[in-house]
């Protein structure tokens, strides 16, 4: 490989581990070539896997401003630049090394920090982004009904304690407004005979 193309390649790595929510290492020695498209399928299109050159990748994983993965890059290495669920990514990934055990998962990076195997499939037990979400919203729901019953409740309060007075009432008395006019009537005719 000619310069430029190495630089080329380190340039398009460092933009990977740049843009992408994580990245997954793995040694995929013994996996032949049909493996490898299985292993395409099942991570989707929430990651891109390469093969890629060890000494490339490091020198790209240090222009992102990623230190402590040199230790992950002993053996030939592949990489999951994951650019969707990771939880999801780290699953396939999972699942497919349980299967194929020549997949062997090395460790990663995720929000500029080094994970090793065992954080990525940590990673893995976490349930999807959706299922998260629905949860949050589940849980919001139930706190707003609480919270609109809390409101609600003086309200409803007020109108039973209105209408338990009023059912108490006597129903042949006159409300005390229309009293008042007979009262009234009364002291005028008496002011009225007086004079």
């Amino acid at each position: 490989m000619a310069r430029p193309d190495k630089a080329a390649a380190v340039a398009e790595l460092a933009g990977q581990f740049s843009s992408s929510a994580a990245a997954v290492l793995t040694e995929y020695r013994g996996l032949t070539v049909k493996d490898l498209k299985a292993l395409r399928r099942a991570l989707g299109e929430d990651a891109t896997y390469a093969v890629t050159k060890n000494t490339l990748t490091m020198i790209a994983a240090r222009e992102a401003g990623i230190e402590g993965l040199d230790d992950q890059f002993a053996g030939p290495t592949a990489i999951a630049f994951i650019h969707g669920d990771v939880a999801t990514v780290a699953k396939g990934l999972r699942d497919f090394a349980k299967a194929n055990p020549h997949l062997v998962i090395k460790g990663g990076v995720m929000d500029g920090r080094v994970l090793d195997a065992e954080s990525v499939k940590k990673l893995a037990d976490l349930e999807s982004r959706e299922v998260l979400l629905a949860k949050l919203a589940g849980a919001m729901n139930g706190n707003l009904a609480k919270a609109v019953g809390l409101f609600a409740a003086p309200l409803s309060q007020a109108a039973r304690v209105l209408e338990a007075l009023k059912s108490q009432k006597p129903a042949g008395d006159a409300p005390a407004t229309d009293a008042a006019p007979a009262v009234e009537a009364t002291t005028d005719a008496a002011d009225a005979a007086s004079e």
